[in-house]
């Protein structure tokens, strides 16, 4: 799911994400669509889809996370979230009931529940005391959903626990027992290590439902994304393809690789031969691509990102394939042994 943080997918038109890249799903920010524009404004447009004039799904993050890596200064209580918002240091207060009702207004698809991000490293009594909070929040974005019946939303409760196997495993089986449209998992990409992000993943998975939507959050780059697959993960959103094309890098087969580099000045070659996105379609040069990044031309950013975003969508749709015809082991295999192959980012 490409992440359109601002009511955008950067330097991407929606008309590029629909007709060019064929996006099923994108996200948008509750924290940062609540402070600009502003609901007063979303709401004079009867919601988010009409005010970016995109008409397929939306999902919108509870804005947890953005409080725990942005805000200024918080007080994290009962009730909610008290904090200073990153952009002009105004107090604020972000709960259950304030998260969904933003995300009733900016009516998307599916909604997060509210939940508390623990940071990495976190002891274990913090962590508990933050999943009994996260625990006792959802059940409270369950009654105000129950209350208000936001028209047409689905709603994801996140799972929480750090780093603590039977943490993950006591929030999935509490969250289940709301009987939810879905459930991803939280608290990852935090700054630990991969293997405790591969094992969060685990630690939970077994105590999703089989016939509702996992969903991996903030995740990753395309091979934590095809081993999260491998996992029994099904959604996934991420900034790295808009994120690396802003700096020069766009993604390969064989790994990523730096446009800047002096070694493309000359290279006739497109971004990748075997590429059907956008600009290698177009054939676009490497050396062309080059020249738009050193002369700071927009342009070089928006052709990165169509064919970032494009590796990260057909990667998805090709381990959809490799499922159904039952051959995913060795789709991975042979993805993962390509990929780590590559020295071309450096």
């Amino acid at each position: 799911m490409p992440v359109g943080t601002q009511g955008t997918v950067k330097a991407v038109s929606p008309e590029e994400l629909e007709d060019e890249l064929d996006a099923e799903v994108i996200l948008g920010n509750t924290y940062h669509l609540h402070l600009r524009p502003g609901l007063e404004v979303i709401r004079e447009f009867g919601g988010l889809h009409e005010f970016m004039r995109w008409d397929r799904p939306i999902l919108t993050d509870s804005g947890g996370y953005q409080v725990f890596s942005l805000a200024k200064l918080r007080k994290i209580t009962e009730e909610g979230v008290a904090f200073q918002n990153h952009l002009n240091g105004a107090r604020m207060l972000l709960s259950p009931e304030i998260s969904m009702e933003i995300q009733a207004t900016l009516g998307s698809d599916i909604a997060m529940y509210f939940d508390e991000c623990p940071p990495y490293p976190c002891d274990r009594d913090y962590a508990e005391k933050s999943l009994g909070l996260t625990t006792r929040w959802a059940q409270r974005c369950k009654d105000w959903t129950e209350a208000h019946a936001p028209e047409r939303q689905l709603h994801f409760g996140i799972v929480q626990g750090s780093i603590y196997a039977d943490l993950r495993e006591a929030s999935a089986k509490a969250l289940v027992d709301l009987d939810l449209d879905g459930y991803a998992v939280g608290g990852v990409s935090v700054g630990e290590p991969e293997e405790e992000m591969f094992r969060a993943v685990e630690n939970a998975e077994p105590f999703l439902p089989v016939d509702k939507p996992r969903y991996a959050m903030g995740l990753g780059t395309p091979p934590q994304l095809v081993e999260m697959i491998g996992r029994g993960i099904d959604l996934f959103d991420c900034v790295l393809p808009t994120r690396l094309a802003r700096h020069g890098t766009a993604l390969t087969a064989r790994g990523p690789i730096n446009l800047k580099n002096e070694r493309f000045a000359k290279d006739t070659s497109p971004i990748e031969e075997d590429s059907n996105s956008y600009p290698c379609r177009k054939g676009f040069s490497r050396a062309y691509l080059r020249h738009l990044l050193k002369a700071n031309e927009i342009l070089g950013l928006r052709l990165i990102s169509l064919h970032n975003l494009h590796f990260y969508l057909s990667l998805a749709r090709r381990a959809r394939e490799a499922l159904d015809s039952s051959c995913f082991t060795t789709f991975r295999e042979e993805f993962m042994t390509q990929y780590h192959q590559s020295d071309q980012a450096t």
